[in-house]
């Protein structure tokens, strides 16, 4: 019983936040976009341009040009992401008709971008983050881009320039601008809302003081360090290398705390994205 009572929590919980991505995604189109003709790229892009020349709600277009991608990634992606994506993608159709009467937020073309761009990177962020997605042209990107010799971000570029080309003839250009700061608002919002905002940094060190080192790590910044060994190439000498992971903060601790014991340590930092686990 306990681990059905987990499940459905966490089926509960995804459907809340895949519920509130969608639900920003249609506050920052039907307040911030739309009515200054700003898209966004992709399906909703192609969407928005849709409902313009044919004057039907852009929420029928969103969920019926999803459709046709998801039913191409059925044999090449899990049920559960589809299953995701459908109820996201169906749940931001459902909220733009609902805030289709409400007005605009701003008139401001530089406002509107910017600000729908945060709101709807919140919005589509969330979404990925809980495993479901609002655009069907990243799946297929997914899918069928390598089989052609493009890379999955070559495959939604070319989209995109098309999208936000079309954007331009339909709406006049300075709004395909305006588009296009929108879009790349709302792409680094995603990684914030997908990474976090706490950064975390790899160090990778070689000393001939590796104890010495971990110690002073371990005592001074309260991290854990993982000692692994290798030759060194040149010297064809047998290397300690240590292994810890800190955040922004601690990165300037951290160096000082190798300078001092060794000023000649080799040391190399790299971006980390998702730490898991505990102390190794």
């Amino acid at each position: 019983m306990d681990l059905i009572k987990k499940k459905a929590i966490k089926i509960i919980k995804k459907g809340f936040f895949l519920t509130i991505g969608s639900m920003l995604a249609a506050v920052s189109l039907e307040l911030f976009l739309i009515p200054n003709n700003i898209i966004d790229g992709g399906i909703i892009g192609i969407s928005i341009i849709t409902s313009y020349l044919t004057d039907m709600p852009v929420g029928i277009f969103i969920i019926g040009l999803n459709l046709p991608f998801l039913f191409l990634a059925y044999n090449y992606i899990g049920l559960t992401f589809i299953l995701s994506t459908l109820y996201s993608v169906s749940t931001l159709s459902l909220f733009t008709m609902l805030f289709h009467s409400l007005p605009g937020v701003t008139v401001d073309l530089l406002l509107a971008a910017v600000f729908g761009g945060i709101v709807l990177g919140a919005g589509v962020g969330t979404v990925l983050r809980f495993a479901g997605s609002l655009d069907g042209t990243e799946i297929l990107a997914l899918i069928y881009g390598p089989r052609i010799g493009f890379s999955v971000g070559e495959v939604v570029m070319f989209f995109n320039v098309f999208i936000m080309g079309s954007a331009g003839l339909v709406f006049g250009w300075d709004k395909a601008m305006y588009s296009i700061l929108a879009y790349f608002v709302a792409f680094k919002t995603i990684d914030i809302v997908v990474e976090g905002l706490k950064e975390s940094k790899s160090a990778i060190i070689i000393s001939d003081k590796p104890m010495e080192i971990s110690s002073s790590i371990i005592n001074r910044l309260g991290r854990p360090v993982t000692h692994f060994y290798g030759k060194g190439g040149y010297t064809q000498e047998d290397k300690e290398i240590l292994y810890c992971v800190v955040n922004r903060l601690e990165l300037a601790k951290l160096k000082n705390a190798v300078s001092e014991i060794d000023p000649n340590a080799f040391m190399a930092i790299e971006e980390v994205h998702d730490v898991l686990g505990g102390q190794i």
